[in-house]
């Protein structure tokens, strides 16, 4: 039955029979049976059928809550089992924004050092993308923004306040103080695209300011942005977490960008189900001692 739900949760996730086959590394033909039969137990259609994949019936949408919460169970059952005999090992799956990646360390360095049979596997995706992952069971935890946009029902546990800084190369003519949003209209920039929450936030005070950009470069990477600005008279907006790590030479100068001095919440979320693996509890445990640090 576990296994039939997992590939449910993949179809569903997929929304293709056979990119969800291959994501379960089982034949598309295996997949359809194991959707079949599980339809057979339930005694409902859980998928619409047609020459292709078009969709959950309602009792499909509602066999899906219930088949992430098994599932999602099940995991943690024999995670919390494992630890019983091993010890605390095991793979911990995080999703992080972009601006957030440097910050990361916080949370798994000293955690590595402290239990060594755990892995980490990060990967950078969009806030959106990120809740996306948590609901699907393709991550154990994110790091994301927490108060600009809604989360849905997720476990948060706030670690610091994003505040922003115009980086440009040292020299430019606005380094020297720091500077308004609204004294940006006029500036040559170069942004995260606009499926980033960062950006929408950007375009949010900018606007406020009256001011509209339209960025001559736009990437998902932050080091894309810096690797223009470090060639042109174009600057970009970052978080100060963000840029510290490119500010450690003499090649870039940041100064802070005021009324209003914004800030916004990052911080590690979570699925909202208890008890939680002891693998993720102790993470969140270490993302609380970071979160004392920052605010000390």
């Amino acid at each position: 039955m576990i296994d039939k739900l997992e590939m449910f949760i993949a179809l569903a996730r997929e929304e293709h029979f056979g990119r969800a086959a291959a994501a379960q590394g089982v034949t598309q033909p295996t997949l359809s049976a194991a959707i079949k039969q599980l339809e057979d137990q339930l005694g409902v259609m859980l998928v619409w059928r047609g020459s292709r994949y078009r969709g959950l019936t309602p009792e499909g949408q509602r066999a899906l809550d219930w088949a992430r919460r098994i599932v999602g169970d099940t995991r943690s059952l024999r995670q919390e089992m494992r630890v019983a005999r091993e010890g605390l090992a095991g793979d911990l799956r995080l999703a992080v924004i972009p601006t957030a990646l440097t910050v990361v360390s916080d949370l798994t360095a000293e955690f590595s050092e402290t239990h060594p049979n755990v892995r980490f596997t990060v990967q950078s995706k969009t806030s959106a993308e990120i809740l996306g992952m948590l609901e699907n069971l393709e991550i154990d935890a994110g790091l994301t923004y927490l108060d600009n946009e809604p989360l849905g029902r997720v476990t948060t546990v706030p670690i610091y306040s994003e505040r922003y800084v115009l980086v440009a190369r040292a020299g430019h003519p606005l380094l020297n103080a720091p500077v308004a949003w609204g004294d940006l209209g006029d500036v040559p920039l170069c942004l995260l695209t606009p499926d980033m929450q960062n950006r929408r936030i950007i375009n949010q005070h900018l606007a406020e300011a009256a001011v509209e950009v339209a960025p001559q470069i736009e990437s998902t990477s932050i080091v894309v942005l810096v690797s223009h600005v470090l060639r042109s008279n174009w600057a970009t907006i970052l978080p100060v977490r963000a840029a510290e790590i490119f500010l450690k030479g003499d090649d870039l100068g940041s100064v802070p960008i005021v009324n209003p001095d914004a800030r916004h919440a990052v911080g590690l979320v979570a699925p909202h189900r208890e008890p939680f693996t002891p693998v993720l509890a102790a993470l969140m445990d270490r993302a609380r001692a970071v979160s004392e640090m920052a605010v000390g």
